[in-house]
């Protein structure tokens, strides 16, 4: 598998599904890579499934590049993508030229991802006129959470078909449609020339995305309904821990065979 580059994510419009995950350190960066996905995604999300925070509203430029540093290391052929966290760029277009020039250069990512449709047309034109590969993100936006009134499915149509018009227009190389209607999607990705890709928004997208800790199923019992788990990974985790607690309070673990002589 050759190196993924913007130019061959765009040229996949209409073709082979494109694939993306979510990672946030080396060893699931490079488990992906190896395994052969086209595009590893450092969300913002790295905020309420690593950090403990209620949603990703407190996450930083810093938390950012601190996440995907490794995730650059680990992956040697997909394409990395980093995500613009909220207040990163919505404050004028020099901050937002600004802090993703700043994301890119210092995590080694390749392009940048930011939420917004048609208010953010301008923004998303200004970082791509400096050569900066830019992911247009629409429907349900997770920084407006609180004007949104929770994570809630987007259904505006016109709307949505709006704003996706919009980030096409502006430059960006992809759109990610999130909570989003099949019947929606699935027009706006005949309409657009740009690849969509889609979570929770059907299987008619260009592409789709997932968080990899929900589909190894490492958040427990929350699931949203867009998420397929192909893992129960946290519960072998919690028998593989109890199992070594037990192990080493019955003096079973360490054994001779795990001894130096």
């Amino acid at each position: 598998m050759e190196k993924v580059t913007v130019p061959a994510i765009r040229a996949q419009k209409g073709k082979e599904k494109l694939t993306m995950l979510t990672a946030y350190d080396f060893v699931f960066a490079n488990i992906m890579d190896n395994a052969g996905i086209d595009m590893i995604l450092v969300g913002d999300s790295v905020g309420s499934v690593l950090l403990g925070y209620p949603n990703t509203i407190p996450v930083t430029i810093e938390d950012m590049i601190h996440h995907t540093k490794p995730v650059v290391k680990g992956a040697k052929k997909a394409l990395v993508v980093i995500d613009m966290p909220f207040m990163s760029y919505q404050e004028s277009i020099e901050q937002a030229k600004r802090n993703a020039g700043r994301m890119i250069k210092e995590s080694g990512a390749e392009a940048v991802k930011l939420e917004g449709g048609k208010r953010m047309k301008d923004v998303i034109k200004a970082i791509t006129d400096i050569d900066i590969p830019v992911m247009g993100h629409i429907g349900l936006t997770p920084q407006s959470v609180h004007s949104m009134g929770g994570y809630k499915v987007q259904k505006e149509e016109e709307r949505l078909m709006d704003d996706a018009k919009a980030v096409e227009d502006a430059g960006a190389f992809a759109i990610v449609l999130e909570c989003v209607p099949r019947n929606i999607s699935k027009k706006i990705t005949e309409t657009i020339s740009i690849p969509t890709i889609g979570i929770g928004a059907g299987p008619d997208c260009d592409g789709q995305v997932l968080v990899i800790h929900d589909l190894l199923g490492l958040l427990g019992d929350f699931r949203p309904k867009f998420v397929k788990t192909y893992l129960n990974m946290r519960s072998e985790i919690d028998v593989a821990i109890k199992e070594y607690i037990k192990d080493v309070r019955e003096g079973k673990f360490p054994d001779d065979s795990h001894s130096f002589h």
